[in-house]
């Protein structure tokens, strides 16, 4: 499908090799080979507000996919991770999990839905106290977590450690483990950030299980998973009450409520024109560069299913995977 004279993937309808079962989730296909893989597919959708806006993005997909690729492959040393192959710039290939039922939310700086509910008169979150006297983008003492619990439909509601145990979700051992690689893995991601040039003001990471090991799932410090600043002018515009230069999808959410839109009841889903799905496209590119420091080649898209289709199917039938 076209955008525009550009190729987009908007959905995938395939069945591989060994395919047990298939999951379409918001942004991305979700294929499940055996009882023991997992084909993820990061098609160009994109979402905000809980829904699934009209218009896909031409590269999204890819950005996003790579993104994580990249971050999954140089933390291994931190924990493992479900990731097999980058079958695909679109498609990774990994182990199934078994999920636990909480995200796990790291916050560096007071941001986003932590600064809403300190501003509106809350000093803790999530079991964590906060000082009095902070405002929205300051730095905390130190990186804070707050969990969340997983929600089929409508928003996540945060979680406190004690509220985790006691409603017996995750074991206690596991629970300090899963804590801290969190930690482990914002650190990383501080670092790397710094390096680029950027904050890394917030994350979230995801856990499963693969037999009795603790996995990290999911993506892992994309622009759809983290909010980053942009280090350079960080200081003054904390210092004159200035908004902060964000790398992240927040601006597709400003023009959302812009046109009137926030995913509330009686609201319609505005159709972005051409031109501003261009514009979103670019800035998704720019985010990547950004944030690996490398630079970003364009996948063709001409025979994108077909090539999907036999790099995933290549790959499966070279491994063992157990029906």
């Amino acid at each position: 499908m076209s955008a525009m004279g550009q190729e987009i993937l908007v959905s995938t309808n395939f069945f591989f090799t060994n395919q047990v079962d298939f999951m379409r989730g918001k942004v991305r296909d979700v294929y499940f080979i055996g009882d023991n893989k997992v084909v993820l597919v990061a098609t160009d959708r994109i979402s905000a507000f809980d829904h699934v806006l009209p218009n896909a993005i031409p590269y999204k997909g890819q950005v996003l996919n790579q993104i994580a690729s990249k971050f999954l492959n140089n933390t291994k040393h931190i924990v493992p991770n479900w990731k097999d192959v980058e079958a695909d710039p679109h498609v990774t290939i990994g182990l199934l999990c078994k999920p636990y039922p909480v995200e796990f939310v790291v916050r560096g700086y007071l941001a986003g839905h932590a600064w809403r509910e300190y501003n509106a008169g809350k000093r803790e979150i999530c079991g964590v106290s906060l000082p009095d006297g902070l405002k929205e983008n300051d730095k905390l003492p130190s990186p804070i977590l707050t969990p969340t619990t997983k929600a089929e439909t409508g928003h996540d509601l945060d979680i406190s450690y004690e509220e985790i145990i006691s409603q017996r979700l995750i074991k206690k051992k596991e629970l300090d483990q899963l804590n801290k690689y969190s930690l482990a893995l914002f650190a990383y991601g501080t670092k790397h950030a710094a390096k680029q040039g950027l904050i890394l003001v917030d994350t979230k990471y995801e856990f499963g299980k693969h037999g009795d090991t603790i996995t990290l799932i999911d993506e892992i410090h994309t622009p759809d998973s983290s909010r980053y600043f942009y280090a350079e002018g960080y200081a003054g515009k904390q210092a004159n009450g200035e908004s902060q230069r964000q790398l992240s999808k927040e601006f597709v959410r400003q023009w959302l409520i812009s046109e009137g839109f926030q995913g509330k009841e009686g609201q319609t889903v505005p159709q972005m024109t051409g031109e501003f799905v261009k514009k979103v496209s670019d800035r998704y590119i720019e985010l990547y560069e950004h944030i690996t420091g490398d630079t970003f080649e364009k996948r063709n898209y001409a025979n994108i299913n077909q090539e999907i289709e036999e790099s995933v199917n290549n790959y499966l039938s070279n491994t063992q995977t157990t029906i």
